[in-house]
């Protein structure tokens, strides 16, 4: 057991591109592995492994998918060889059966560009062990909520729970804007309403955040990116503060912002 557990955090990974361009971003994940140290292992929840159920990676060696298209060939060119964590995979499969969620181990699932993306910027040298854990669009915030309390255990065990996605994402707008675009208002007033819930705690009116908050369909217009945000929340300690630790855009509408809970 780690004397003082592993917080769990959310960071939006942005375009496949973001280690090959400069920016705040990439400058914030490469400075946040070196502020965090090195974990036992890496379990991270990324919007790009849709499943029916709960499934988790035991891969002894997970391949680098390349999982997008018409994008530079450097791009394509770019590997993260990390080691898997079967051991820790089978580990959160137990924890999430006995909170009642059926998981399935899948022994060929490589890690996407959800995983890779901020892993490669965050834990260059690639040395720390780490499994992926997919998310149930169909089933809503407060399932990804339970997921993440599920979990809670391994943050005393040295793993880092890491969820991967977006604040804001509608890809259908991110067409029409350049890189350093200056985000509409009601992309800001989005990111503006999750931070303030976020950090004050209003689970409830997060969890109905398609409801309450401000443009929410059109900032996410299917949910699988802001998902993985509720099971990094569920793995916090009750009753202990999050904290916004990254704000920013890229291409106007794809909301940057990174969350820590403890």
């Amino acid at each position: 057991m780690n004397a003082v557990p592993w917080p769990a955090l959310f960071v939006s990974h942005g375009a496949p591109t973001l280690p090959l361009e400069p920016g705040a971003t990439r400058d914030f994940l490469s400075a946040l592995g070196k502020t965090l140290g090195r974990p036992r292992a890496v379990i991270i929840v990324s919007a790009h492994w849709e499943t029916t159920q709960p499934a988790v990676s035991t891969a002894a060696a997970p391949q680098t998918v390349h999982d997008f298209y018409g994008f530079p060939e450097a791009l394509y060119r770019l590997r993260y060889p990390a080691p898997g964590a079967p051991a820790l995979a089978e580990r959160a499969a137990a924890l999430l059966s006995k909170a009642g969620m059926s998981t399935q181990l899948v022994p060929d699932r490589g890690l996407d560009h959800g995983a890779w993306v901020p892993l490669m910027l965050m834990y260059p040298e690639a040395g720390v062990p780490v499994t992926q854990l997919a998310v149930q669009s169909r089933l809503g915030p407060a399932h990804h909520l339970r997921i993440g309390a599920a979990l809670r255990p391994l943050r005393e065990e040295g793993v880092l729970i890491l969820g991967s996605g977006s604040s804001t994402h509608n890809l259908r707008e991110f067409r029409e804007h350049d890189l350093d675009a200056a985000p509409p208002q009601w992309v800001t007033e989005f990111g503006e309403w999750t931070e303030r819930a976020v950090t004050s705690q209003r689970v409830d009116d997060l969890l109905d955040y398609r409801r309450l908050a401000p443009h929410a369909a059109c900032n996410h217009p299917t949910e699988e990116h802001f998902l993985p945000l509720f099971a990094a929340m569920g793995a916090a300690t009750p009753g202990t503060k999050a904290q916004r630790i990254h704000s920013g855009y890229t291409y106007g509408v794809i909301g940057m912002d990174a969350y820590r809970f403890d």
